[in-house]
């Protein structure tokens, strides 16, 4: 896809990139987002591709990343997981995003792009998902995929911990964490295999 977002000075001016998602705004594009169950509030219907060559041409940003977060628009926030640096994330920091998850593709976005690789990814899976609120709860088993399929140096005893978890969750009656779950178990249990699966 081409990218249509030229390198420019506002490359690193948050309200200038904010502007450039704004031109981009695809209507229809959210109406089809809004089928498969992504929050309409605050979206502007742009492809994650596009957000990918955005993000390379700005590259590793944690301070872009807070102020692009703090817009509140659902693609400004996705874009926010694929520039921040990973080392600079805090714990309050993924406790402040967690609870700004209205959908389950800003969710998934934001563990896998950055959550994961993070130095309390391990501990924050396990903590999400006694939690109660639905997007919490589901970012904790999507941090329990993710690392299984991202980070190659958690060993086989770190992955077996969150199987009583993953069990654990599994009569939740939520959708959103029910897939979330499934993936869990999915990922871990073929990582153990060393089967890689995708999703």
């Amino acid at each position: 896809m081409k990218n249509v977002f030229p390198v420019n000075e506002q490359a690193s001016d948050a309200q200038g990139i904010v502007d450039r998602l704004r031109e981009q705004a695809n209507p229809e594009n959210v109406a089809g987002m809004a089928r498969f169950g992504i929050n309409s509030a605050g979206t502007l219907g742009i492809a994650i591709p596009v957000l990918r060559g955005l993000a390379k041409e700005i590259g590793r940003d944690h301070l872009l990343a807070e102020s692009l977060w703090a817009s509140g628009i659902h693609e400004a926030r996705i874009l926010a997981s694929m520039i921040d640096d990973p080392a600079s994330v805090t714990e309050d920091q993924m406790e402040r995003w967690v609870l700004d998850f209205d959908s389950w593709d800003v969710c998934d976005q934001v563990c896998g792009n950055l959550l994961d690789k993070t130095a309390f990814a391990h501990d924050k899976a396990v903590a999400w998902s006694f939690r109660d609120e639905e997007f919490v709860k589901r970012a904790g088993y999507t941090l329990m995929a993710a690392i299984a399929v991202h980070d190659k140096r958690t060993d086989d005893d770190a992955l077996r911990r969150f199987f009583p978890h993953i069990i654990r969750g599994a009569d939740d009656p939520r959708n959103f964490v029910k897939k979330a779950v499934n993936w869990a178990l999915r990922q871990n249990s073929f990582r153990l295999m060393r089967q890689p699966l995708c999703r």
